[in-house]
């Protein structure tokens, strides 16, 4: 049986070129078994015709939030119990800066706010509004507050640009909203350790050496392989993430924080997965009080030493070992060194990606990743690292298992 059937699916158009797929998406969603209400913003009646809607969707279509024939029987409110889940498709920068803020100004707003369905969004914008620092902070915003964001993908756009911006086709919408609301369980009565985030060495008790990683790449895995039927065990280095659902999370600050919690996690784990940037070096001696300027001293030489090597610890054990994934975040000749970084340390799989690439990266909402084992490559295009994550846990699960 379908994943949507007998899904009570509210269907939100905003204003954008892109709302003409909607069109085709209503049928879509009730190809599998939907069924489907819209709500259309006043931009969105710009470029499509309500009357187009309710001849697909067989439904009165919805346009204003003080409608006084609806609203005498509250209306909106009912709209919102109604609903299952919410989909805004297209969802414009307009639309998702309004939703960031809690705003409830126009019917379609108003009902996210009221409803406490799923809410997912199928962004649609120019390129330079979608890489907009506002947009990417409405987007990281929403995605904290446990909204879904399906896409946007790369390509032409109406306006002549080329860029991330286009809403995904329908077809690839309806796969994804499955995939996002009922997720298939490859990971199923399975535990998976997975260390995320930075880790710090301190040099006196003010400073420390670290690196810009944001935990955000870690994180995503960890919900996706919760999502995917995982038992999942998060040994997180200090970030400002909020633990997802589902996951139990183990906080740490050094490498050998990390280490110690790593190899008692890899105990009882089946996947092993090393997403954490761990800092490499740690001083060899810490003051125990701040390090002051002296007069005259401007070549003071820190001594440091090698911190543990984790991933390779755990990839090196004879018994109780899992299967291992490690990343490689590298800047130049990314290939190479994360082809060298498999081989020597005893990897099962390793993840690679450039963090200069202003696609992905430390700090960033999306990565681009090539995904490495002992006999294939597989580049996965530069999308959101919840979405990214999806696909990764569905690798590695038919990787380590076989897909079973």
């Amino acid at each position: 049986m379908s994943s949507l059937a007998d899904k009570r699916i509210l269907l939100g158009v905003s204003g954008g070129i892109a709302a003409y797929k909607s069109a085709d998406l209503v049928r879509r969603l009730q190809d599998r078994g939907a069924s489907v209400r819209v709500v259309m913003t006043a931009g969105a009646q710009e470029f499509v015709r309500p009357l187009t809607f309710q001849a697909l969707s067989g439904n009165p279509v919805h346009t204003d939030l003080l409608d006084p024939a609806a609203e005498a029987a509250m209306g909106h409110i009912e709209l919102a119990k109604w609903a299952d889940l919410i989909l805004i498709a297209p969802a414009s920068a307009s639309v998702m800066a309004r939703l960031a803020a809690g705003m409830a100004d126009d019917l379609l707003s108003t009902l996210c706010l009221a409803s406490e369905a799923p809410l997912i969004l199928a962004p649609a914008m120019n390129q330079a509004m979608w890489r907009h620092p506002a947009t990417q902070a409405n987007a990281q915003t929403l995605n904290a507050r446990g909204v879904s964001l399906l896409g946007p993908g790369a390509g032409s756009q109406a306006c002549g640009d080329i860029g991330p911006g286009r809403m995904l086709e329908p077809l690839d919408i309806v796969a994804r909203l499955i995939d996002t609301i009922a997720p298939e369980q490859v990971l199923k009565g399975k535990r998976v350790a997975i260390t995320a985030g930075p880790t710090r060495e301190a040099l006196d008790p003010v400073r420390y050496l670290s690196n810009h990683s944001s935990g955000k790449m870690g994180f995503a895995i960890a919900e996706a392989a919760t999502r995917a039927g995982a038992e999942v065990t998060l040994i997180a280095g200090p970030v400002r993430l909020a633990t997802p659902a589902g996951v139990t999370r183990v906080d740490v600050v050094s490498t050998d924080d990390m280490h110690r919690a790593a190899n008692e996690a890899a105990d009882h784990c089946d996947i092993f997965i090393a997403a954490a940037a761990v800092v490499d070096f740690r001083p060899a001696r810490v003051a125990a009080q701040k390090i002051k300027k002296e007069d005259g001293n401007d070549t003071d030489v820190l001594q440091l030493t090698k911190n543990p090597d984790i991933v390779a610890d755990i990839a090196g054990r004879s018994a109780l070992r899992p299967f291992v994934v490690g990343f490689a975040a590298e800047t130049e000749k990314v290939l190479e060194h994360a082809r060298g970084k498999l081989q020597r340390k005893h990897l099962d799989m390793i993840i690679a990606n450039d963090v200069s690439n202003p696609e992905g990266g430390f700090n960033s909402d999306r990565n681009q990743v090539i995904v490495i084992d002992g006999s294939s490559e597989q580049t996965l295009p530069a999308a959101l690292k919840t979405e990214l994550a999806k696909q990764l846990v569905g690798i590695i699960a038919e990787r380590a298992f076989g897909g079973h």
